[in-house]
């Protein structure tokens, strides 16, 4: 599976800027699909995802700010970001797995997309 993230560059504190990942593979058969983000000097976290099963999970800093959406036919899913905060800046990864889900939380991304930057600037 190869994921293409773009979108990705700066934007003022309090803005709004989106990304979007495309998928070599068909989206509805990954049973976890979204996006993860490591700032400087951090772990990776999760961002926002969706299961198989449609549920959707977003990270607590980001709940009420971020929408995930996806569209099935072209294998594509997106992130808008609103009302945007410095401590989101990060480089944001498309993730997907297959493996088998007990919680998006806990389910380990198998494939990454190669990051695209996001700089929140005062």
């Amino acid at each position: 599976v190869q994921l293409q993230a773009f979108g990705g560059g700066t934007v003022q504190t309090g803005g709004s800027l989106n990304l979007s990942c495309t998928a070599s593979g068909k989206i509805w058969d990954m049973n976890v699909l979204g996006w993860y983000r490591q700032a400087p000097g951090n772990q990776r976290e999760l961002v926002a995802a969706f299961s198989r099963g449609g549920s959707t999970r977003y990270g607590n800093s980001v709940k009420g700010r971020f929408t995930i959406s996806r569209d099935n036919n072209a294998n594509t899913v997106h992130l808008e970001m609103n009302n945007m905060m410095s401590e989101d800046t990060a480089v944001y990864y498309c993730t997907s797995s297959f493996r088998p889900i007990t919680t998006i939380e806990s389910n380990r991304p198998q494939y990454w997309g190669q990051g695209t930057l996001v700089t929140v600037s005062s």
